[in-house]
C-alpha cells in the first residue's frame, strides 16, 4: 500500500498518511495491515481510543490552565500538529461553545539543521489569518523530540506578532532534548532510544488514528 511521508520532522520522528485501499476486509483492528508493515519490531503506543482519550484530556487541561478559551489561539506545526490542532479546536467548541482561531505554521525556513544534514527543504504554507498580539498561543505538535522544531516554530511566530505567551501541547514526548524546551501539555511520555522512531498515523477520524513505536532491529546496539 502506498505511503505518503510528510518531511521536515526531526530524525526519529515520522508523520504519515496511509491511503486506504478497499479490499473487502475490515483492517481497522490491525493498524499494521493498513500501512503494509510487518508486526515485527513495531509496538502500538496508542490506538484510536487512546488517541481520543489523550486529546480530550489535553483539551481540558488547556481550558483549565487558561481559565477558559477566550484569549487562546491554536497554531499547529506543519505537518503533524495540524490535524491535532483541528481536533482540539472542535473539542473546545463543544466544551466552551467558543470557536478558537486556528492556524498553522511551516518552519522550513527557520530550521538551521536540515540543510547541514543534507535535507532538501520543501516549502509548505503558513496560514495564521488572525492577530496573535497579546494572545495566548497554543503551539500543537505530534512528537516532541530534540526541541529544534519547537524553537523554529517560536521564531516563526514572533515574525507574526507579540503573543502574551506561548504554550506547547504535544501528543508524544519521547525525550532526548537538545534545547531547554518543555511541553506544557503532554499526551504521553514515552522513553525511547535515539535509534527508535515514533510513527503518528492519521487516517479517517481520530478514533482510527494510531501511534506506533518502531523498535531497534534485533541485536542492534549490543
Amino acid at each position: 500500500m502506498p505511503i505518503t511521508t510528510v518531511p521536515l520532522r526531526d530524525d526519529g520522528e515520522a508523520f504519515f498518511f496511509a491511503r486506504r485501499r478497499h479490499t473487502g476486509r475490515d483492517t481497522r483492528r490491525d493498524p499494521m495491515k493498513k500501512i503494509g508493515m510487518k508486526k515485527t519490531g513495531m509496538k502500538t503506543l496508542l490506538d484510536g481510543k487512546g488517541v481520543e482519550r489523550v486529546l480530550s484530556r489535553l483539551t481540558h487541561e488547556i481550558i483549565e490552565k487558561n481559565k477558559g478559551a477566550g484569549q487562546i489561539v491554536l497554531v499547529g506545526i506543519a505537518s503533524g500538529g495540524i490535524p491535532l490542532s483541528q481536533v482540539i479546536r472542535r473539542k473546545i467548541q463543544v466544551i466552551e461553545g467558543v470557536d478558537v482561531p486556528t492556524g498553522f505554521v511551516d518552519i522550513s525556513l527557520y530550521r538551521d539543521d536540515l540543510a547541514r544534514a543534507g535535507y532538501q527543504v520543501r516549502m509548505k504554507r503558513t496560514e495564521i489569518p488572525f492577530s496573535i498580539d497579546d494572545k495566548k498561543v497554543i503551539l500543537v505538535d505530534d512528537v516532541l523530540y530534540t526541541g529544534r522544531t519547537i524553537r523554529s516554530a517560536m521564531d516563526a511566530l514572533i515574525d507574526f506578532g507579540r503573543p502574551r505567551n506561548i504554550q506547547l501541547a504535544v501528543l508524544i514526548d519521547r525525550g532526548h532534548r537538545e534545547l531547554p524546551i518543555r511541553a506544557d501539555f503532554v499526551g504521553r511520555n514515552v522513553p525511547t532510544s535515539r535509534s527508535e522512531t515514533v510513527l503518528v498515523r492519521v487516517e479517517g477520524t481520530p478514533e482510527e488514528w494510531t501511534v506506533l513505536l518502531k523498535e531497534d532491529p534485533p541485536g542492534k546496539g549490543e
